[in-house]
């Protein structure tokens, strides 16, 4: 069964950075682009960043783009994301999953932004 697992959230004040993470288990990301999305509360979840498989090829949505970078080790099926400058408005879950072919959503990860 493939799991996404999202860390490294936590608390931070404006300005600060966080640099989440995310394994996979089974052959989710195999050949397929990945991607960051994060849903605050209230709100529908969005996409924040994606990556090709090859990692050669980002995008960001614009609202982080400048301050967000995402990354990916396919031999360790892991995607990360450094959040730099962050701010109030960026608090929310932060999950991660294919880039266009959902697969089950994990838990995410909580990011909270104090100003």
């Amino acid at each position: 069964q493939v799991q996404l697992v999202e860390s490294g959230g936590g608390l931070v004040q404006a300005g600060g950075s966080l640099r989440l993470s995310c394994a996979a288990s089974g052959r989710t990301f195999r050949g397929n682009a990945m991607a960051w999305f994060r849903q605050a509360p209230g709100k529908e979840r969005e996409f924040v960043a994606g990556i090709s498989w090859s990692g050669g090829v980002t995008s960001y949505a614009d609202t982080v783009k400048g301050r967000f970078i995402i990354s990916r080790d396919n031999a360790k099926n892991t995607v990360a994301l450094q959040m730099n400058s962050l701010k109030p408005e960026d608090t929310a879950v932060y999950y991660c999953n294919r880039q266009w072919v959902f697969l089950d959503w994990g838990q995410g990860t909580q990011v909270t932004v104090s100003s």
